[in-house]
């Protein structure tokens, strides 16, 4: 009883003094981030001391070691401890229970717990049960955050050999709440200063900051990283007084500097050798062929560029710069997206969203002050803290393809700008800072000459069918682009050395009748898969449709003509049908053409057969197919459609819009 008595005096002369400490800390407002206090209790619980120690975060009470020694004693202290948290957290927040902590159902806790106490044997079992190794306590620590703040090497060395990772960072941060001020001294460690953040600490950080030789040896074994920085930008090292450890972390620092250099080297080395494997398996023209219809010359001519550079041919100083030149809808903002999902491996890097494809609209940057928009204003204006469109999306993905659309409506200050940025390889942004760019690719789109061109590829095309049976084949003539061509560039942008920084000038065709029938198919598979998504309709056709499509194509607005033929030709009726009630979800409808129109087919499941209705072109006419079939009333309007019907083409997959 008076060993009792005599312990809890020494708490409250702990407590106090603790409280003492707290307070001075607090009253030295925020500390510098060179100049941190570090309190730590010393020698026995009821002798309590101040030091000071720089750069290791925030203030810290750290136990006596000699007081976990003896399990029992420990086990008593520990007892006591959790007492004395609660009449400083009473102390210090008053009696309020709000902010009370309520325990998730996970094994954290448990984890936790077992790793606090160094049980081991808790450990195993609650491992092998299945609970996540990884899994965080609800105020951010782990399991081996736990073991390592308390120095308990065997509790450290069972986590790791489950599997627990070992860099990774404690995220708990002080919410100043009496409950969580109580659970953290209880659940993490009563040697802490509670308010001490600990966001970004990992396990070697806590073996550094109770000077555990033993344990930053073993958490070193793991492959710990020496390097990572707390939300202090401390690393492990400046959280230990002990100059043993210090020399070990030091020395395992440019240890493990080189050896992340040359994992990252072998790595590196790897990637480059499956990205050549898979390259040689499907070459890059093909895969753009995927997506993009036609254009042979534009994707060969892309993917030679693309190859010198991957196998270290091309000139690293300067950036690769195209300009594709056609109509609209032939495929050009489609091979630029598809070129930027190739180099960076990502599906999504078709999207306006993704950091490895930037499209940015030139129609946007007419006017000359609108050139601070892609590099950010200078000092003394509005929007200098903001930086520019385009140096902030470089900043971030520096090998991006960046697509500048209808350059040719630019400001020549924006070009001048361009010019730069394609002689130089890099950018200096209204903040002076450099972006270097040099690996980027750079894809301009131009209308300039647009119908020049679509129409002498046209004439070629009707000529190599005259010729050669087939308008597969033809190439536009050097001289047609150096007399034609290229004098209409000079004359708009008025700058041989603009156009001299150009690597390729692509020029982007009119579609052959195959190309074209592949185009509508697209479309149709398109439309064939949202029938069957919104409405639960069978879609399908047969090929005078697609011909009939076709027919509709015009040279000056590309693929986009063929989805305003597919609108009005068939898209228009359905939507007609649909708001007669002429088609249901359920049902059958077939396009098949009659005198030069597209007509709809709809079969609709009733009892004992089936309800078919034939319209088009504003008729309807009413037909009843039922399993007896009255071939009197319906041989004559069932001849087209069951020719049609023996020809019928499905589809499964969407289009790829051609821009």
């Amino acid at each position: 009883m008076m060993t009792m008595m005599t312990m809890m005096k020494g708490v409250r002369a702990a407590v106090a003094a603790t409280t003492t400490a707290v307070s001075a800390v607090l009253r030295r407002g925020p500390a510098r981030a060179h100049e941190v206090a570090r309190l730590r209790v010393l020698s026995t619980p009821t002798a309590m001391t101040m030091s000071t120690r720089a750069g290791a975060g925030a203030g810290v009470l750290k136990a006596p070691l000699a007081l976990v020694q003896n399990s029992r004693k420990a086990a008593a202290w520990g007892a006591v401890a959790s007492t004395a948290v609660g009449v400083l957290g009473w102390s210090l927040f008053g009696d309020s229970n709000e902010g009370a902590v309520q325990c998730r159902q996970t094994n954290a806790p448990l984890l936790c717990k077992a790793a606090q106490f160094n049980d081991t044997q808790a450990l195993e079992k609650l491992l092998q049960q299945g609970a996540d190794v990884d899994d965080r306590h609800q105020l951010g620590w782990t399991a081996l955050h736990v073991a390592a703040v308390n120095g308990n090497v065997d509790a450290c060395r069972v986590l790791l050999e489950h599997g627990a990772s070992v860099d990774l960072e404690d995220e708990y941060f002080p919410n100043m709440s009496r409950a969580a001020i109580i659970q953290r001294q209880r659940d993490f460690s009563s040697r802490l200063y509670p308010h001490m953040s600990t966001v970004g600490m990992t396990a070697l950080h806590y073996a550094a900051l109770v000077d555990s030789a033993e344990l930053v040896e073993l958490l070193i074994h793991h492959s710990a990283d020496p390097n990572i920085k707390d939300h202090n930008e401390c690393t492990a090292i400046e959280y230990t007084d002990n100059e043993h450890i210090k020399r070990r972390l030091r020395a395992y620092m440019e240890e493990h500097a080189a050896l992340k250099e040359e994992r990252e080297r072998r790595e590196a080395e790897e990637r480059a050798e499956e990205a050549k494997r898979r390259r040689r398996e499907f070459p890059l023209e093909e895969r753009l062929h995927q997506y993009v219809v036609g254009q042979d010359g534009p994707i060969m001519a892309v993917a030679a560029a693309v190859r010198r550079r991957e196998n270290g041919w091309h000139d690293e100083d300067h950036p690769l710069v195209f300009l594709f030149l056609g109509s609209s809808g032939v495929g050009k903002t489609e091979l630029a997206k598809r070129l930027a999902q190739y180099i960076h491996h990502d599906e999504k890097a078709t999207s306006n969203r993704s950091k490895g494809f930037i499209r940015l609209d030139m129609t946007e940057y007419q006017e000359k002050h609108e050139a601070a928009k892609l590099i950010g204003a200078p000092p003394g204006y509005v929007g200098h803290d903001e930086g520019g469109q385009l140096t902030k999306m470089l900043k971030s993905c520096p090998n991006a393809v960046v697509l500048l659309d209808e350059v040719e409506k630019a400001h020549p200050d924006v070009l001048t700008v361009m010019l730069q940025l394609f002689d130089e390889g890099r950018l200096t942004d209204g903040q002076g800072k450099t972006i270097d760019c040099k690996d980027a690719i750079f894809v301009m789109t131009s209308n300039l000459a647009s119908d020049v061109i679509a129409e002498h590829a046209w004439e070629l095309r009707k000529r190599a069918e005259e010729l050669q049976g087939s308008d597969e084949h033809f190439s536009l003539s050097k001289q047609f682009k150096e007399q034609i061509i290229r004098p209409i560039l000079k004359a708009h942008f008025k700058r041989d050395e603009f156009l001299g920084r150009i690597d390729e000038i692509l020029y982007f065709v009119p579609f052959s009748k195959s190309e074209l029938n592949q185009l509508v198919l697209l479309e149709l598979k398109k439309w064939q898969q949202r029938a069957k998504e919104r409405h639960n309709m069978e879609l399908t056709w047969d090929d005078a449709v697609v011909q009939r499509v076709a027919e509709e194509y015009d040279i000056h607005y590309g693929a986009r003509s063929l989805q305003h033929a597919v609108d009005q030709l068939i898209i228009n009726r359905l939507a007609a049908a649909h708001e007669q009630d002429k088609i249901s979800k359920g049902c059958s409808v077939q396009l098949f053409v009659t005198d030069g129109d597209v007509h709809l087919n709809v079969t609709a499941e009733q009892t004992g057969g089936a309800l078919g209705w034939l319209f088009g072109s504003g008729k309807t006419s009413k037909q009843n197919t039922s399993n007896t079939n009255n071939n009197d009333s319906s041989s004559g309007s069932r001849s087209g459609a069951d020719n049609a019907a023996d020809k019928h083409m499905r589809g499964s997959s969407p289009s790829q819009d051609q821009d």
